[in-house]
């Protein structure tokens, strides 16, 4: 996120002209998909369109930081001839325009095989993100993941501290695509359909937050933050299936949620990648503490 203040030479002058010329690595797309999104705040106010600005106008521009500098400074955590793990930040899509991907390809635009991502992060959950660096590779950790041989962990700080300490949840959930949003039921209704979620918890606090090491083996759509908060638990910084009250009081924008590890677990042949069954990747310890995830 970046800071501006309007000096006089762009009084009353448009604000994409201020950003632009404040940022010229920025891309005219990025801000323009930034304004649709609501990404941009006036005076803390957020806004959708261009706008005149005036002197001494506070403006706050919730971008990747990765997007506001020409060098492109991805966190790798592991990479080989097949295979490449990052380090998502919050604030920034998988794929699409603009996205993680996008910053991949700029770096690797020599490749003969760009790096394709195998899953999907919501945009405002950090973590581990796994790219395949050859067509063979993506095909097989495709229908890896597929088949449920590559787990997946999430920390997650959540309001509340559950009695049980460890659970496997089972529920419904259906999808409203208009809306942008999910919908949890713990019983089957049509259109619904059947999630499983475990948790066990690693820290409490006297706050009353705590924090859990979360797998999922059905991955749906905002699957952790919507059951989680169905059960009474929301994760801390989610404006969708938060509580906004508590959000503002512990002070965080995006949810706090990372997926923090990934291991292989294959069960069949799996060709060239068979040297990376059993072996687990996780996020540093440093990047894994309960208030810093």
């Amino acid at each position: 996120m970046k800071k501006l203040i309007v000096p006089e030479k762009y009084n009353s002058k448009k604000l994409t002209k201020f950003i632009l010329d404040s940022f010229p690595s920025l891309s005219p797309n990025m801000l323009y998909k930034a304004l649709r999104q609501k990404d941009i705040k006036v005076n803390n106010v957020r806004v959708n369109k261009d706008c005149n600005i005036f002197t001494g106008d506070e403006i706050s521009i919730y971008i990747a930081d990765n997007f506001f500098s020409p060098n492109i400074n991805l966190n790798i955590i592991f990479e080989d001839d097949n295979i490449l793990i990052i380090n998502k930040p919050a604030n920034i899509e998988v794929t699409g325009e603009n996205s993680l991907t996008t910053l991949v390809h700029e770096k690797y635009t020599s490749s003969n095989f760009l790096p394709m991502p195998c899953h999907r992060l919501d945009r405002n959950t950090m973590g581990l993100i796994l790219f395949a660096k050859n067509e063979d590779t993506l095909k097989i950790l495709l229908d890896k993941f597929k088949n449920h041989e590559i787990c997946k962990k999430y920390l997650a700080l959540v309001y509340g501290i559950p009695k049980i300490k460890k659970a496997k949840l089972e529920a419904y959930l259906f999808k409203d695509n208009k809306k942008s949003l999910v919908y949890i039921s713990d019983d089957f209704k049509t259109g619904y359909q059947k999630i499983i979620t475990s948790y066990s918890v690693l820290k409490e606090f006297n706050n009353n937050s705590s924090l859990l090491e979360v797998e999922i083996e059905t991955g749906k759509t905002h699957q952790i933050r919507a059951h989680l908060a169905h059960t009474g638990f929301p994760i801390i910084g989610d404006g969708k299936y938060g509580i906004n009250s508590v959000n503002k009081n512990f002070g965080f924008k995006y949810q706090q949620l990372k997926a923090y590890k990934l291991k292989f677990n294959f069960k069949t042949d799996s060709k060239n990648l068979n040297y990376l069954n059993g072996k687990e990747f996780s996020l540093p310890e440093k990047s894994t503490d309960a208030y810093n995830i």
